[in-house]
């Protein structure tokens, strides 16, 4: 049962277009800091340059593209403390950090996967997609086509890393791996789905009203992190 009697807070910042190892170590600084009680709940939302991240348990045979592809992409690669195979991060794709305490919401990591999906679901809902699950695999899904990723890390109830949504994403880039090591899915966007680009700070205000809404925050804060 979610603990709904808990006065929960969240702070929630923009951190723009970053490095994806400046934004690595800062959750790993934010995830003790929460272990500690030092901050709340904190939601990190931010688009990363070209980058494939390999979690734990990834096939490095998933990694199909060739030297000349990734140089000519300038794409980085990092291996990581994360659940999960293989993925793309790049502009134009929304990535989210939930930096929160799972002990007062549910400690149940199934659970929380399934809430950031919902989280995703809801948002996309508003252009007009309808998202879904899949049975076999994480992430949200339309019809056979991916959608959003999702691959987390849960250190003492605490959690770091999160979701990938494709939003205005060149989708060329998933040609240099096989995503999240799935040979028969396609990916796409929400650009592709609808046909336009549109507002990525749209886009942010809409999924946090959402992450708020699932996972029953009492209130959020804005926080800039100016020294990031």
């Amino acid at each position: 049962m979610v603990k709904q009697s808990i006065f929960r807070s969240l702070s929630y910042s923009d951190l723009g277009f970053v490095d994806y190892k400046k934004t690595w170590d800062f959750q790993k600084e934010l995830l003790n800091e929460r272990k500690n009680n030092l901050i709340d709940d904190t939601l990190l939302l931010l688009e990363h340059p070209h980058t494939y991240t390999l979690g734990k348990t990834a096939n490095k045979n998933n990694l199909i593209g060739s030297e000349d592809f990734l140089s000519k992409k300038s794409i980085s690669i990092f291996e990581i403390d994360r659940g999960g195979d293989i993925t793309y991060h790049g502009p134009g794709q929304l990535v989210g950090y939930p930096i929160i305490n799972l002990t007062d919401w549910q400690q149940d990591t199934h659970k929380y996967l399934r809430a950031l999906e919902e989280a995703i679901i809801k948002t996309i809902a508003e252009f007009g997609i309808t998202g879904e699950r899949n049975d076999k695999f994480t992430g949200v899904w339309i019809n056979e086509r991916k959608i959003a990723a999702i691959g987390i890390k849960v250190s003492r109830w605490i959690t770091m890393h999160g979701f990938a949504l494709n939003c205005n994403t060149d989708l060329s880039f998933y040609d240099g791996i096989i995503p999240c090591g799935i040979k028969d899915k396609a990916v796409t966007s929400i650009e592709k789905e609808i046909g336009q680009k549109f507002s990525m700070n749209d886009l942010k205000e809409k999924f946090v009203k959402h992450f708020v809404e699932v996972f029953n925050y009492t209130e959020i804060k804005k926080n800039n992190y100016q020294n990031f």
